[in-house]
């Protein structure tokens, strides 16, 4: 199986608390990696390094020359949206960076997710599952060839985890590389191939 993510050697400080230690870590192709650990233990700073978002103080990041950052990835890490702005308003001007889908598109990305992208609520006054649902909205649109989740599945109800898992799924059946992080064993049990456990910014590979 090709891997299409390498991280060799990777250490981040801030200041000087170190915050990961030496990570190395391959990541194939059409695989689902899951990234367990508490809180602060360096998960959501690695998927950052990994999106290109911070830069590793110490080693590299490699991504198969097939892919760029900007037009093969979708990404769920701290992701915000115009509280003034509708669901779809939000995504139509998020999709005009890349300029990739169109208004159709849009629309039925956002009924995919269970959201009505006729609804003229602003996203301010989203319930905390609409939110999420958009994230992922935003995430998907754009048919990513990798998709990084940082913990994605934050106020869904029951219905809505088994939907978007089934999803997620699908998306690596058709190609898709996804690593993602969770709190909830489930989650990884349902979804993952690969389990990796984050503590005290070292990451340990767990066996199935």
């Amino acid at each position: 199986m090709k891997n299409i993510i390498s991280i060799k050697n990777v250490s981040k400080k801030f200041n000087d608390k170190i915050v990961l230690k030496d990570i190395n870590l391959e990541i194939p192709k059409q695989k689902i990696i899951g990234l367990t650990g508490k809180n602060g233990s360096g998960k959501t700073v690695l998927l950052k390094i990994i999106a290109g978002l911070y830069f590793p103080s110490e080693g590299t990041v490699t991504i198969d020359s097939s892919l760029e950052l900007k037009n093969d990835f979708g990404f769920l890490i701290d992701t915000g949206f115009l509280e003034e702005e509708t669901g779809f308003n939000n995504l139509k001007l998020l999709a005009g960076l890349k300029n990739q889908i169109n208004d159709k598109e849009i629309h039925e990305i956002m009924q995919y997710a269970n959201l009505n992208s006729y609804n003229k609520t602003k996203y301010k006054n989203y319930s905390t599952g609409m939110k999420e649902k958009l994230k992922i909205a935003q995430a998907i649109m754009e048919k990513p060839k990798v998709l990084i989740l940082d913990e994605p599945f934050n106020g869904l109800d029951e219905t809505s985890v088994t939907h978007f898992r089934q999803i997620f799924l699908k998306m690596k059946e058709e190609g898709v590389t996804i690593i993602l992080t969770s709190h909830y064993k489930e989650d990884i049990n349902e979804l993952c191939d690969e389990v990796y456990n984050m503590k005290n910014g070292e990451l340990i590979y767990e066996t199935r």
